[in-house]
């Protein structure tokens, strides 16, 4: 009943996850694309006012006329919309969604024994050290030289670094699966980060210096924009992160730490191209189909890269090398399902029998086997997923054993 509601749990804070995280990318889509957008204000009367630059869009049948101020407003708006809510509702519900899916059950899910074998505490403390020491770092980053010259390309280049690290250490100290979503959620912990220390408590700032009829100091913006063209820069390389725990192609990899970095690289220069291609339409900028292209290759190279080996055609009247506990039950061929009964029974019953059904499914009779040999076949043989992390240490011949039967029709009678 436990894991029941666990599942619950799991697909409620997932929904909500992404839903948050929708609103959020798509306003930071849209402001960086409002700011890339904006032409000097033709209006004498806009001018005046201080505006720096404007917009006219047309969206749903209506027009639009956003404007920005250089500084700040001649005065403050008797209603005024703040964008918050929708980072800090996705931190929210992404760490209680890390939570019920890898820290509680981190023996299961975080922890990879032929890695590190940590006790699940230690694990879990490691895991959230990763977040604490990642946006210390990048924020001392920030801090010493986002102001200075060319402090834009020093910080991408040591931020760079610092995930290159993070990626490193996590994919040798945890399961691949856990590793790449740490990675991801380390990121957006700082971009969270960013609007909660930085682009919010800046804002309030000027409100105040407005309200009291102080002088606008416009260094709390030029911070607030640059955490927020870095939090723009962080979302695709974010977005493959969790993504990838679908695939375990990718995240089982034997460098699987190599793939998690080109694939974000490709995602953080392809999102370059996004971002500046608003400015080559206004001729501020050069073509930035370079950034495309480069992202691309990139995914393209590792496509290629990553190809699984020829598999060899099957000698004719070869012996079938098995696990021991298949030969001692005496199968007569390699469709029989006693033969993958007993390996179910070895490696699948603990989380899949009688005393516990993780993910609510049950395969300790011939009925439920025979319902669920789809999904057998997937996640054991085609995508090699379960057992998790291989806890159980089923073997490849186990695997072949159980694809054979499934291709032979997953015959579960006499």
């Amino acid at each position: 009943m436990e894991s029941y509601f666990l599942d619950w749990a799991n697909l409620l804070l997932r929904w909500v996850h992404v839903i948050t995280a929708i609103a959020w990318i798509g306003s930071s889509f849209y402001f960086v694309f409002l700011d890339s957008s904006l032409t000097p204000p033709e209006d004498e009367d806009l001018k005046k006012q201080g505006v720096s630059g404007e917009l006219w869009a047309v969206h749903g049948g209506g027009f639009y006329h956003p404007v920005k101020f250089a500084v700040s407003p001649p005065q403050l708006p008797k209603h005024l919309h703040w964008f918050f809510w929708e980072s800090y509702s996705t931190w929210i519900s992404g760490f209680a969604l890390f939570t019920v899916s890898y820290l509680y059950s981190a023996s299961t899910y975080l922890i990879d024994k032929s890695r590190m074998d940590w006790a699940p505490a230690t694990a879990i403390v490691v895991a959230l050290g990763f977040f604490v020491v990642f946006w210390l770092l990048y924020d001392a980053i920030c801090r010493i030289f986002g102001q200075r010259k060319n402090g834009d390309a020093i910080v991408g280049a040591l931020v760079l670094v610092l995930v290159c690290v993070a990626s490193w250490l996590a994919c040798h100290w945890f399961a691949g699966r856990a590793a790449f979503l740490l990675v991801g959620a380390m990121i957006a912990t700082s971009m969270s980060a960013n609007v909660f220390f930085w682009i919010i408590p800046g804002q309030r700032t000027v409100i105040r210096q407005i309200k009291a009829g102080q002088p606008v100091d416009p260094i709390h913006g030029k911070r607030g924009k640059q955490r927020s063209v870095h939090n723009t820069y962080f979302t695709l390389p974010v977005l493959f992160a969790m993504l990838s725990n679908h695939y375990s192609f990718t995240w089982s990899h034997p460098q699987n730490w190599l793939v998690l970095i080109l694939m974000m690289f490709a995602g953080a220069a392809i999102r370059q191209f996004f971002v500046m291609r608003h400015g080559y339409k206004l001729g501020r900028n050069g073509n930035p189909l370079p950034y495309a292209l480069v992202g691309v290759a990139v995914i393209v190279g590792a496509i290629v890269w990553m190809r699984p080996a020829p598999v060899a055609a099957p000698v004719a009247n070869a012996p079938v090398s098995g696990a021991a506990s298949v030969e001692k039950t005496g199968a007569s061929g390699q469709n029989d399902f006693k033969a993958v009964q007993a390996v179910l029974e070895q490696r699948c019953y603990m989380c899949h029998g009688a005393a516990v059904q993780m993910k609510n499914l049950r395969l300790d009779s011939p009925g439920s086997v025979k319902q669920h040999a789809q999904a057998i076949y997937q996640q054991a043989v085609v995508q090699k997923l379960m057992p998790m992390n291989n806890a159980t240490g089923i073997t490849d011949a186990e695997r072949a054993l159980i694809g054979k039967w499934f291709e032979a029709g997953a015959p579960t009678g006499p």
